[in-house]
Formats: structure tokens, sequence, C-alpha cells
């Protein structure tokens, strides 16, 4: 068990590289230009097939950051021999790839393992594509993909995944496959933990699982060689090439509980300097994901803003490797409310401040790492002695987290509320569970703001594998948190899931569903929609409101004008335990 997990319930119970073909941005981007990848509105002339590379696409295909004029295109070319790949790029309006509209070359090199990166721009914003790449006349699979609709433009709906932590040893990717059979979203967020650092058996044992390498990830072949091992799972191969994906790091993309000048899961001794496995965790990072960089060669920021419409203003942080402060080890040390420990940097803290009062949008979605809520277990009603589990865990605050750095989560609703900023989600990942929270400066009900109007809205998403709370401390954690935090307005501390997120002009609602099972390879993808879980919250007020009914999917604008590609294994349905 990671340390996080485990001071939570203690609390509560392969090669080189890539071209960078046109990693630019847009005026719907934080990120300024970059190259322009090379587009031609006719396909080049093809290579002799004497002297075509042999090259397989045995990782897929993903794409991701869509701006209104733009998107990633990913994919990783797997060669039979070292050497310079030419890599043609196709992009079409159809299935069949025969409605071409543009057509980009790359060149994938040993440098960056093989991955091949375009920002393919040019294209017309709020519009869905199908996109293949080609070395020759061999061929990856087709893949999924949209722009944004232009800021300015009027949007009525959204609706887009949120999932997180997702560790391979731990069973099926069931979670993945359940979104991708969500043909009508129009992204996946995914909230960092895209993997994980550990060898085998250290956290995790499914069998026929083990990580790859087979020890902790510490130089760049290993964390190469595992991002290589996800990309070959089915599931989530089935994610990346329905929707584009907008990806944050955590820690585990790196080490367990990492910050800016080292982790509790890293040992100089053994393991060498930090900087240097901290840049190639990110160097990795940026190879394998369908992300883009501030600039060519940048791989240390991941801070960035997105406009959907004038519906949906998301702006991502990077609240693990960029700004942060070494995480205190006494859970009620007063320094964690000192204004000297810093979560997020200054320059990152005011570009956040920044996106949310130059927002003209309906919403302001704050995409991040860690819990912001304040979790406060300091005081719980008297504990029986079936309950004795939790007696000695019940008096600890989780110094991974905001309650960590207290004067940082301070001045963000401070200027929330100095500003009359509204319609602010908070969406955050890292901790295996659920959680759909009420944002407050003080959400204590006797010398606290709780019965002031929330300032926010925070929905926690579950893991796609990774473990919650154990067998009986997780039903205990769901009744007993929100008796001392009323704020806290639903947990569900041990289940497997994602959210979806439906927004439309009137309100925000937060869809939690759990898959069936992580173990089972023939129930990978059902829904158990008896643990189904809705939470919603109007415009203009953040106080949530529980178990209206489930949003009705897109079918006519989405899923049948822009039909999902067939899904390569088992299709699951939605069943009742």
């Amino acid at each position: 068990m990671d340390s996080k997990r485990r001071g939570l319930i203690k609390a509560l119970g392969v090669g080189g590289g890539l071209a960078l073909a046109g990693c630019g941005g847009s005026s719907s981007s934080a990120a300024p230009a970059g190259t322009p990848a090379v587009r031609t509105p006719n396909l080049p002339d093809d290579l002799p097939e004497s002297v075509v590379p042999s090259v397989t696409f045995v990782h897929g295909v993903a794409s991701g950051d869509p701006l209104s004029d733009r998107v990633i295109l990913w994919t990783r070319v797997t060669p039979a021999e070292d050497g310079d790949i030419p890599v043609r790029l196709t992009v079409a309006t159809d299935q069949a790839m025969s409605q071409t509209v543009a057509v980009y070359t790359a060149t994938a090199t040993a440098a960056r393992d093989y991955c091949v990166k375009v920002d393919a721009e040019g294209l017309q914003a709020d519009r869905w594509y199908y996109y293949q790449f080609s070395v020759g006349t061999q061929t990856s699979p087709v893949g999924r993909t949209r722009t944004f609709p232009e800021s300015d433009n009027f949007i009525d709906r959204a609706r887009f995944a949120v999932v997180s932590c997702a560790n391979y040893p731990y069973g099926f990717f069931s979670v993945y496959r359940a979104v991708a059979q969500r043909s009508d979203l129009d992204f996946v967020l995914h909230l960092g933990d895209y993997l994980y650092e550990y060898g085998p058996g250290e956290y995790g044992d499914f069998p026929e699982r083990d990580p790859l390498p087979p020890q902790e990830m510490v130089s760049l072949t290993d964390y190469r060689l595992r991002h290589a091992q996800y990309k070959t799972d089915e599931d989530l191969q089935a994610v990346h090439q329905q929707f584009p994906m907008i990806a944050v790091w955590d820690d585990h993309e790196s080490t367990d509980n990492s910050y800016r000048d080292g982790a509790g899961n890293h040992q100089p001794l053994t393991e060498g300097d930090w900087e240097a496995r901290k840049a190639v965790a990110q160097q990795a990072y940026f190879e394998w994901l369908p992300i883009r960089p501030r600039e060519p060669g940048n791989f240390s920021v991941i801070y960035r803003q997105f406009q959907f419409g004038d519906l949906i203003d998301l702006t991502m942080l990077d609240t693990r490797l960029e700004g942060r402060d070494e995480q205190l080890g006494v859970p009620l040390d007063p320094a964690r409310n000192s204004e000297n420990r810093h979560l997020i940097s200054a320059e990152q803290m005011d570009f956040l401040l920044d996106s949310l009062s130059q927002s003209t949008a309906q919403w302001r979605f704050i995409g991040q790492q860690v819990m912001f809520g304040q979790l406060n277990i300091a005081e719980l009603p008297s504990l029986t002695e079936d309950q004795a589990q939790l007696r000695s865990n019940l008096s600890a605050i989780n110094m991974d987290q905001w309650d960590g750095y207290a004067a940082d989560r301070l001045k963000i609703l401070n200027h929330i509320d100095d500003n009359d900023i509204d319609n602010v989600v908070v969406l955050t990942g890292d901790i295996h569970t659920s959680w759909a929270t009420e944002i407050y400066r003080n959400p204590s009900s006797l010398l606290g703001d709780l019965f002031d109007k929330p300032l926010a809205a925070e929905f926690v998403t579950p893991a796609v594998t990774s473990p919650g709370f154990p067998d009986g401390a997780a039903e205990l954690a769901g009744v007993l948190i929100p008796v001392v935090n009323p704020h806290i307005r639903y947990v569900e501390a041990k289940s497997r899931g994602f959210i979806l997120v439906d927004v439309t002009r009137q309100r925000t609602q937060a869809e939690f569903y759990y898959a069936q099972s992580i173990e089972s390879y023939d129930l990978r993808g059902q829904i158990d929609t008896s643990k189904t879980k809705v939470v919603a919250v109007n415009s203009g007020d953040s106080r949530i409101v529980e178990d209206g009914p489930v949003s009705w999917p897109r079918t006519l604008r989405t899923a049948l004008n822009n039909p999902a590609l067939p899904l390569n294994s088992v299709s699951g349905n939605e069943v009742l335990s």
C-alpha cells in the first residue's frame, strides 16, 4: 500500500524518443505556438516499398489537449531495426479514412523512444475527426478525436469522464472499458497516477500483470518500459482511441509522495539524484502522453488552460512537482497554516487566480491532483468496541493534500469570494475514493461559515484499480466522516470507478459509476448500477443536491453523427448486482 493511502486509512481507520512535429498552442490555451507540423493538401509521395522500414503499432493511438483549431495526435512506432522512421499522419472526417482533410509528416527516432506526437493544426472548431498513422502501407489503428468550440461560441452542454489512479498489477482496467463505451463524451480528464513506479509484488500482485521492468522504475529506460507496458493494455488503448484526453501527472508518474525537491519513496544513496530522476520521469511522460509542451523540449510545466465554448473554462494545475514544499511529518503541525509553505509556486498561483478572474464562461473547472476540501477528523462521536479499528486512526489530517498547505487554499478561496466568482467546481483524483464536498473557508458548524453560501464544490473521482479503504473501514468512513464534516455530502471509500460530468447552462452534475469487477476479464466494462450516485450543483449556488436522475446520453449530436470506433473486445452492458 502506498504511503498516502496508508496514512489516510490510519487517519480514518525500451529505448530512445520522439520528433515533436508542431507541439504548439493557440489562443484558447496558455501555451505559445511552437514549430508547425508539415501539412499538405495531398498525400506525399510514398517511399519505394524496398526501402520502407518494417514497423508495428502495438501501443495504439491517442489524442489530447484539444483546442479550437488543433489537437495533439500520438502513436508509438515499433521498428524491426533501429533508425529514423518517416511517419505519415492522415486526418479525415470518416472512419474509413476516405474523406481526408489534412496530412502531416513526422519522424520517429530513438532519441524519443520512437514516439510520434503531432500538433494537428489548421482544423475546424467543434468538429470530430478520425486519424491514422502510417509507414508505407503499414498502418496504425484508426483513432477518433475532436476540436473544442471557440471560446465565444454559445454551448449548451458538455459531457466528460474523470479518472485517476490506474495500477496495472491490481487488476483489469475495467473502468477504462466502461468509459470507452460512453460514445457521447467530449473528452476524458485524467487527474494523475496514470501509472505506478513499484516493482513486482510491492503494490498489487494480480496474475499475469506483473509490472515491467521487474523493479521500481528509476532510470529513463525504466520509465519508458513501464509506459510501454501500460499502453499495450487493450482497455486503456480503447479510451485513447475513442476520445481526446486532458491529463496531468500526480506522484506515481515519478514516485510516491514526490514534491519539488524530493520524494518519500526516493532514496538518494541507492537511487541517485532526485532532480535527475524527476527529469527523466517528466521526459517519459511527455513522450508517451498526448500532452502539449509549453515550448519544444519543456517537460516540466503542465499547468495550462482549456476553453469549451462559452460553457467551460478548465484550468489544469500541477500540485505535485512544480512548486510543492515537502509534506509535513506531523499531521497537526501548526506549520501547515504558514504562509511560507506552498503547494504551487507563486507563478502558478497567479496563473490560476488570473484564469478565474478573467473567465467569462458559465462554469469554471479546476482539474488537479489532491483533495482540496477540508477533512476535519480531530473530533468524532464515541466509537463502539466493534469500531475499534478506527479508534486511534481518526485524529489526523492528510498532510499531502491541501490541508497541509492551508494558506495557499485560503488565498484561492479569498480570491473567489472577494471577486464574486461563482460556478467554481474542483475536480480531484489521488485518494482512490469518492467524495462530493461543499467548499468553505472554514466549514465548522459552530465558529465557521458552514451556514454561508459555499464558495465552490469539489468532486473526487474513485480509482481505476488502485485500492481504497479496507472492508469495514470503508463502511465506517462513509458513515462517520460526514458526522464531523457536514460539508462533505458523499463518501464512498472502496469501489473502483469514474465520474461522468454532465454540464449544462443550469447545472453541473457528477455521476459516480462503479465497475462490477476489476478481477474478471469477462466483466470488464460492466457497471454495478446499484452503487451509482448522482450529485449536482446548480448555476449560482455551490450547494450540493443529491440523488437526482442520471443524465440522458447525447445520442444524436455525438454518438450518431460522429460514431465511436468499434471496441476491440467485450461489450459491457450495465448490470444490476
